[in-house]
């Protein structure tokens, strides 16, 4: 049997290894920046540094592979940060979110991009996608739909005016805890933004009845009211990266969502379409004409093309009473000949259409 000391040779000569390899990807993704910046000069095209169809690719062929000891959920994790670093040496992407540091959405970005990126933090949605529109930042990233309660109203009313893309979508599935600095018998007040305080209505019903909610701009922001509460009176419902951050705090419960597979989908938004992955998902604005079947005869097109629609969500048009727009998400990506096909028998059943983005699913 080998001893502790020889193992931790071992480790050692991998952990070498493993630099090395790190060296010579880096080496090779310079080459490729070289070509992006080739091409660029050539095309007048911007260059790229975030390409969201070849990074799923790469996370689905690499988890895929698993065949040894190594936990399967920490393929992802891993090489996301290796992604991240080398793409920082390509460029340093500047990303927008939603929410203060620590909120649910910061975590999405994380995800998405690595630590390799610039972080902006923004108090709210519309603040996302202008500073992506001017420049400030290269992609926002904004919360769409929550699988307990519902679409996020604000992002999709924006989508309908905003000339951005949606190039990629974020999964996160949320994991809220309470947090205070204080113990669960001081706590008058719960505060957070009104997603969790409704995703978590039953648990505090249960165990805190008597304890006032009170609404935050987001859950960072929760965080932040209770770390300043020395005498643990209020108590937010965060993010364990919430937790990590305002340090005053402790979590006095973990997973107090009411439902278990509790996930919010985000969306990542920027200035240029994503490339076809062969894994694709589209989303589409619609106004239908008033008339009787109308909706009706939205929907047929995607049997007739045999197109797996997604999603379907109503929101007002604000141009007149009882006047809706139509949110779809469907399988596919615009440039596949049979989407093509279906958006351009779409066009001829509705009174307007937009394209928001095709991407790679999640």
């Amino acid at each position: 049997m080998d001893s502790m000391q020889g193992l931790r040779r071992r480790i050692d000569l991998l952990d070498d290894r493993l630099m090395g390899l790190l060296n010579a990807r880096a080496k090779v993704v310079h080459a490729v920046y070289a070509l992006k910046l080739k091409h660029s000069r050539a095309s007048g095209a911007p260059v790229q540094a975030f390409v969201p169809g070849r990074e799923s690719e790469i996370l689905r062929r690499l988890s895929a592979k698993k065949s040894g000891p190594f936990p399967a959920d920490g393929i992802a994790p891993v090489f996301r940060e290796i992604i991240s670093a080398c793409r920082s040496l390509e460029m340093l992407p500047r990303i927008s979110y939603f929410g203060a540091p620590g909120s649910n959405t910061h975590q999405a970005a994380l995800n998405c991009f690595g630590s390799g990126a610039e972080f902006l933090s923004q108090a709210d949605i519309h603040g996302v996608f202008e500073d992506v529109e001017q420049g400030r930042a290269d992609y926002g990233l904004v919360p769409v739909e929550n699988s307990t309660e519902g679409v996020i109203n604000r992002t999709l009313d924006i989508l309908s005016e905003s000339d951005l893309k949606v190039c990629s979508e974020v999964s996160l599935p949320i994991r809220n805890l309470l947090l205070s600095r204080g113990t669960m018998k001081a706590v008058r007040t719960v505060v957070s933004h009104p997603q969790p305080l409704a995703q978590c209505r039953l648990w505090l019903a249960a165990h805190l009845p008597k304890a006032r909610q009170v609404t935050a701009d987001s859950t960072s922001a929760a965080a932040e009211r209770a770390a300043q509460d020395r005498g643990g009176a209020t108590a937010a419902i965060a993010s364990e990266l919430a937790l990590r951050l305002y340090k005053p705090l402790k979590a006095l419960a973990r997973d107090i969502q009411d439902k278990s597979d509790n996930t919010t989908r985000f969306f990542v938004v920027g200035r240029t379409l994503a490339r076809p992955t062969g894994r694709d998902k589209t989303s589409v604005m619609l106004s239908v004409q008033d008339k009787v079947g109308a909706l009706a005869a939205v929907l047929k097109p995607f049997e007739r093309h045999k197109v797996n629609l997604t999603a379907i969500e109503s929101r007002p048009s604000r141009r007149k009473a009882w006047d809706y727009y139509f949110f779809v998400d469907f399988h596919g990506h615009q440039e596949e000949p049979k989407v093509r096909r279906l958006l351009a028998d779409l066009s001829r059943q509705v009174a307007q259409m937009k394209v928001l983005g095709s991407y790679p699913a999640a």
